[in-house]
């Protein structure tokens, strides 16, 4: 089986120190090189059924995890819409970036690598529809996804008073 990575322009949230939206949506055409490609609703159903220890990193890089469902730091799950995730942001300094990028709006989306699982797929001519996959990670991207459809936002923080933004500021700078 090869590995496969897609990626999402996807609504994300930042609330405090957590990240939340869709990985992947449900009925979303997009273009992958000479084909067409769809997920069908339940496409990742197995993965979180059998507990699969599924990790979220920044732009796939192993080196940059930001958290995983063994430890709990990371929760996904199917709903009518797609493949939601809440996670839990590490105060590493990736972690601040992708949190930083989130709240400004910057974050390019998200995405997900996946094996195909046997009789996994459909072929119709040059369209495949993806009914059932090995989820394995999904990822923060910080420039171009593969899939559009929905939008990459940050969800504001509680204002700060002028004292406290002067300290953050100042922390920040160190």
């Amino acid at each position: 089986m090869t590995r496969e990575q897609r990626a999402f322009v996807a609504e994300i949230r930042a609330k405090g120190r957590r990240l939340e939206g869709y990985a992947a949506t449900f009925g979303t055409e997009t273009r992958i090189t000479d084909f067409t490609e769809v997920i069908a609703p339940g496409a990742f159903r197995a993965s979180i059924d059998q507990g699969r220890d599924i990790l979220a990193l920044v732009d796939h890089d192993t080196k940059r995890v930001l958290a995983r469902t063994r430890s709990g730091s990371l929760r996904i799950s199917e709903d009518s819409r797609g493949l939601a995730f809440d996670l839990d942001l590490p105060d590493t300094s990736y972690g601040r970036d992708v949190l930083a990028l989130a709240e400004r709006g910057d974050v390019g989306g998200m995405s997900f690598a996946f094996t195909v699982d046997k009789d996994g797929e459909e072929w119709r001519g040059d369209r495949r529809e993806l009914r059932s996959v090995t989820l394995h990670e999904i990822s923060v991207v910080t420039a171009f996804p593969a899939y559009d459809g929905t939008m990459v936002q940050a969800r504001n923080r509680l204002p700060l008073s002028p004292r406290l933004a002067a300290a953050r500021k100042w922390m920040e700078s160190l």
